[in-house]
């Protein structure tokens, strides 16, 4: 089944592709006309867009004077308002997916610890991953299964977002989850929990390679936990870093990241409505060995930052599929009454000048399908490797015989 393209991360928090987060402190209890009114005057003041997707922005200022009187009646004029945009990454979050969101930023979530995707033919739900020791690891649920109800209602034709909304509650008490696994219906109770989240695994491969796979760059401990990766593979001879499934998050963690493997150069350009800026490594990394990068259509934003930095240094080669395509930068606004909307403020280019909005990084070897990947990563590591090492021959006194 072709999967759509739109990840969802761990424990079924609704993470968003950020950048940036701008949360003025609350004030005096809000009204609900002042509530859309901040809204309107976030998108004026940042939009990247000068023209609003070719319209008159005015016009949505006082089109709703008189209709709103409650905080939920203000929500919906806001999405009313921001879909004229028809930017699917400038969207309005309730008070309780925005809180949903500060608790991915924290690492810290309450669930039972799976990603989730929806197959774009029937509107099935998949678990693409279980978060090792979180409640779903330890019922049994793992990659592969389908998500058939959640507490006796059926789960076809869920979103990811929806099936949220059932699965998530207070640490400690229980959901009842039907999965079916390959062929056969499976019954779960699962007790939810508050869950760390790690965005960083490494280990040692055969021959002497380190694994690091960064699995979001929404924790604020992500660039932390890859600096301590880093550390673990030091002694190795080359690095894979694994970008696969991974749909981005802070445009912080990217930067930083990034400096950490680049040996000089710029990282990325930022273009919006204040001009352009360049972000530049500082030329100090933490390593100097052969990088390869694994990326496929799941792996947006931060991500596609990340490799594209590499790729256009020539730090690294890219292995894997075309990535996502998600080229726009999102800035993070909390709204009167604790609700928030997300704001692109600018569009980004690789430090090579390309636009890669809708189109996606593309890979230097491409190669489809996933298990052969890492195969063709180590290769490349071998032989790059065995170019790199100097050739030791011995003295040899050659006798011409005549």
């Amino acid at each position: 089944m072709r999967i759509i393209k739109r990840t969802w991360a761990c424990l079924l928090a609704l993470i968003v592709f950020v950048s940036f987060i701008n949360l003025p402190a609350q004030g005096h209890r809000s009204q609900p006309q002042e509530i859309y009114q901040r809204a309107w005057q976030l998108v004026r003041d940042n939009y990247y867009d000068t023209s609003y997707n070719g319209q008159d922005w005015s016009v949505w200022e006082h089109r709703y004077d008189g209709q709103i009187h409650s905080a939920p009646e203000a929500h919906r004029a806001i999405k009313a308002m921001l879909e004229s945009l028809n930017d699917p990454y400038t969207r309005f979050l309730d008070p309780r997916a925005f809180q949903d969101e500060n608790d991915a930023i924290d690492a810290r979530i309450v669930g039972i610890g799976i990603n989730l995707q929806q197959t774009k033919d029937l509107g099935h739900l998949i678990v693409t991953r279980t978060i090792e020791g979180s409640p779903a690891d330890q019922a049994g649920l793992s990659a592969g299964d389908e998500i058939v109800s959640i507490d006796g209602f059926s789960a076809l034709g869920l979103t990811p977002e929806q099936a949220a909304e059932r699965i998530r509650g207070k640490a400690g008490t229980s959901v009842f989850i039907a999965i079916r696994h390959e062929a056969a219906v499976k019954n779960i109770n699962i007790t939810r929990a508050e869950i760390s989240i790690h965005a960083v695994a490494a280990k040692i491969l055969k021959p002497n390679f380190g694994y690091i796979q960064l699995s979001t760059f929404i924790s604020n401990d992500a660039a932390r936990e890859f600096r301590s990766a880093i550390q673990k593979t030091s002694a190795t001879d080359g690095l894979i870093v694994d970008l696969r499934d991974n749909p981005g998050g802070l445009l912080s963690n990217a930067l930083e990241i990034a400096d950490m493997l680049l040996e000089t150069g710029p990282i990325v350009s930022t273009i919006g409505r204040r001009g352009k800026h360049t972000d530049m490594s500082c030329g100090d990394p933490l390593t100097h060995a052969p990088i390869v990068v694994l990326v496929d259509e799941e792996s947006a934003s931060a991500s596609e930052i990340l490799a594209g930095a590499l790729k256009d240094s020539g730090r690294a080669v890219i292995v894997g599929t075309h990535t996502y395509g998600k080229g726009l930068v999102q800035e993070i606004n909390r709204l009167p009454g604790g609700a928030a909307v997300h704001i692109t403020v600018s569009r980004y280019l690789t430090p090579a000048g390309t636009d890669i909005n809708k189109v996606g990084v593309v890979p230097d070897i491409q190669v489809g399908k996933k298990e052969e990947q890492m195969k063709v990563a180590v290769e490349y590591l071998k032989q790059k490797i065995a170019t790199l090492r100097p050739v030791h021959t011995s003295s040899i006194s050659i006798s011409t015989y005549k």
